[in-house]
């Protein structure tokens, strides 16, 4: 049973005030965005690719989600602009000589330094943890502190020496402001590259059409012909027809000793021909016969028994 003698309630007990907000921790909100995947949240390992809007990912994650986007991952809405693997760069990192790896503090009686990054700036030193700014290059993909570029001004890059443009910086785990930004050049670019290939396309669609136009239209030009017969018939020659081209002589084709090719009168019907030169011919009368002279066609099969 209980409480025979009464309770005095206080007042955060009676009185409900405004819920507290809870703050999020930014050294764990920094690791969570320079340490991990932003897809797989598996810890970053090379190698490590960077999307058009500066978020970092294992190139494995990428290349499985490209593989199957059916399948159900936690944070797709992060790669819904990732159409291939052409949309991810892979970035060239410098190594943090003071990074012990993960096995320093197996035991836990070492202080974890949460700062402490994989990675830094080749020309300053800068530790890559969240707390600088840093830009990676979309042509080499190299990765530089906004400190490096700002006191070493250079259209050249630091580590490749590959020249790039203002345009080619990109920032890595960027403010919202910073990714909307990104998101219309990157909606620029594209639609860009969109119309560039279709006017490609209507160009070599027009030049086929031309090409093929002036093929059915040309017709063959200098064309000779020349006939000449004798009048005993074994001179006569006839120059083959075709389009003259350049460097090409026309060849001349000698006709058969007899009637012409392809004249349809007939050499018996000609009067100037002698008829010693007519009876050469079979359609000469001395060259058919009768019924009598015509004979059976027989064939002879000998049988032996």
């Amino acid at each position: 049973m209980g409480c025979d003698g009464g309770t005095i309630p206080k007042r955060h007990e009676l009185v409900k005030g405004p819920k507290k907000v809870e703050k999020v921790d930014k050294n764990a909100e920094l690791a969570a965005k320079w340490k991990y995947c932003a897809l797989s949240q598996e810890k970053l390992k090379r190698p490590i690719v960077a999307c058009e809007l500066g978020r970092l990912y294992n190139k494995d994650a990428i290349i499985e989600y490209l593989l199957d986007k059916s399948a159900e991952r936690p944070n797709t809405e992060v790669v819904v602009h990732i159409r291939g693997i052409k949309d991810v760069k892979e970035l060239n990192l410098t190594d943090n000589p003071a990074w012990e790896g993960e096995r320093r503090n197996i035991k836990g009686d070492r202080y974890e330094d949460m700062h402490c990054a994989m990675f830094i700036c080749p020309v300053v030193g800068l530790e890559m943890n969240g707390k600088h700014k840093f830009f990676y290059l979309q042509t080499c993909g190299c990765v530089f502190s906004e400190r490096a570029l700002k006191e070493v001004k250079t259209e050249i890059c630091h580590k490749c020496g590959d020249p790039f443009q203002e345009d080619d910086l990109v920032v890595l785990n960027g403010t919202k402001e910073e990714v909307e930004k990104l998101q219309k050049a990157m909606e620029e670019r594209r639609s860009k590259a969109k119309a560039a290939k279709k006017s490609k396309k209507s160009k070599d669609t027009k030049v086929s059409k031309t090409q093929d136009s002036a093929e059915s239209c040309d017709l063959p030009k200098n064309i000779s012909e020349t006939k000449s017969t004798s009048l005993n018939g074994e001179g006569s020659s006839e120059s083959a027809p075709g389009p003259s081209t350049s460097g090409e002589s026309v060849k001349t084709v000698k006709a058969p000793v007899g009637p012409v090719a392809g004249s349809k009168r007939s050499i018996q019907e000609m009067k100037d021909k002698s008829e010693t030169y007519k009876s050469l011919f079979t359609s000469h009368s001395s060259a058919k016969r009768t019924k009598d002279q015509i004979s059976n066609w027989v064939t002879h099969t000998p049988y032996h028994f």
